[in-house]
């Protein structure tokens, strides 16, 4: 048993389903059709496909028609947008594997991407392709697979502008090798997918040359609070699944949930009170998360029901856990925000009680 499956596991059944009825036109390469990768990702209520992105529907067409193309996609945003989780879904939909993936780390090195060598058969034997050790865009140039790279400001630039002449000839040289093995030609369906958070831009800027091989796209945080709702009740439940927690959290619960992290996102409430927005990252991804420790909390140290109070120990931690002087604006939202709602709600109350925690 794993802890998470890929999602050409976890959504096996929907795939195979969408490639039985699948006769639209397919690009060279791909496992199902542009009309069927989409339906995956947005979901398809007659085939009983589970809608997987909430946000920007033409998004999800504009990154489709991009995979397609000769240019890479690079999907931008900030941190918990989802970014990294539209990028697997639309690799196992492509290429039927999302594990062709480079994760980008200020320690990524060139080899790490294309290829290196086992050093034991390299000295027995010479550079020969079975001492050739293939890194992730080798696999997918050569099996014509979506090769995601996660994060790919944070590698060094010199080693990002290995992508430069892939992404442009669609081919890589292996110069150590005989002449009849040392050119790799990208099979149909090869692409690149990359993620970088705006929060990173500062890391390591990208050439205005691999720029020039990418399209761009936007991923933005999702504004409509049902929608939001919606998929944190729904990502809460598939966690809790896995973990074989019965607990659940209730509709009043989620809805105090997004409330919390939308005011505190925007720096405003719905009754127009002003408040300072956190450093901290309040993304969709960041209240999954707090959704699903509050639902533990309250199933393995409470009664297992989830309440306000369970929701403020999680979100403490959450807003705290980057800058200190967060915690003055934590505090300024409690005293003036929660605390208001506390007198009419109980929800909010149980919230309020939580308050004390953050004076410890």
């Amino acid at each position: 048993m794993m802890l998470r499956a890929p999602a050409e596991q976890t959504f096996a059944a929907e795939l195979a389903a969408l490639a039985a009825v699948d006769t639209a036109p397919r690009p060279e390469g791909w496992r199902l059709s542009p009309r069927a990768v989409r339906a995956f990702v947005l979901g398809d209520a007659k085939l009983h496909v589970s809608r997987k992105f909430y946000g920007d529907d033409p998004l999800i067409d504009r990154c489709i028609v991009t995979l397609m193309s000769n240019r890479g996609l690079l999907l931008v945003g900030e941190p918990g947008t989802a970014k990294s989780m539209l990028s697997e879904l639309l690799a196992a939909a492509i290429s039927g594997t999302s594990l062709c993936t480079i994760q980008g780390t200020s320690g990524t090195t060139a080899d790490q991407i294309t290829y290196s060598w086992n050093y034991a058969l390299l000295l027995a034997e010479g550079p020969t392709r079975r001492a050739l050790v293939r890194g992730p865009v080798y696999e997918a140039l050569e099996s014509g697979l979506v090769c995601r790279f996660e994060e790919v400001t944070r590698v060094q630039p010199e080693i990002q502008d290995v992508l430069i002449g892939i992404l442009s000839d669609k081919v890589l040289h292996v110069p150590e090798l005989a002449d009849a093995d040392a050119t790799v030609f990208a099979a149909p369906g090869f692409n690149v997918l990359a993620t970088a958070n705006l929060r990173d831009r500062g890391v390591h800027e990208m050439s205005s040359a691999l720029k020039r091989r990418f399209n761009f796209e936007t991923v933005r945080p999702i504004r409509d609070r049902r929608m939001e709702a919606r998929l944190v009740k729904e990502q809460t439940a598939a966690l809790l699944a896995e973990a074989n927690v019965p607990a659940r959290m209730g509709d009043d619960v989620v809805d105090l949930l997004v409330t919390a992290f939308g005011d505190l996102r925007d720096g405003v409430t719905a009754e127009g009170t002003a408040v300072e927005k956190p450093s901290a990252v309040m993304s969709s991804a960041e209240a999954v998360a707090v959704g699903y420790a509050a639902t533990l909390d309250a199933h393995y140290l409470g009664s297992g029901a989830v309440g306000g109070e369970h929701i403020a120990r999680q979100l403490i931690g959450t807003v705290l856990k980057d800058n200190p002087d967060d915690g003055k604006k934590l505090r300024h939202y409690f005293d003036v925000v929660v605390a208001k709602r506390a007198k009419n709600d109980e929800r909010w109350r149980r919230v309020q009680d939580a308050r004390r925690e953050l004076d410890r």
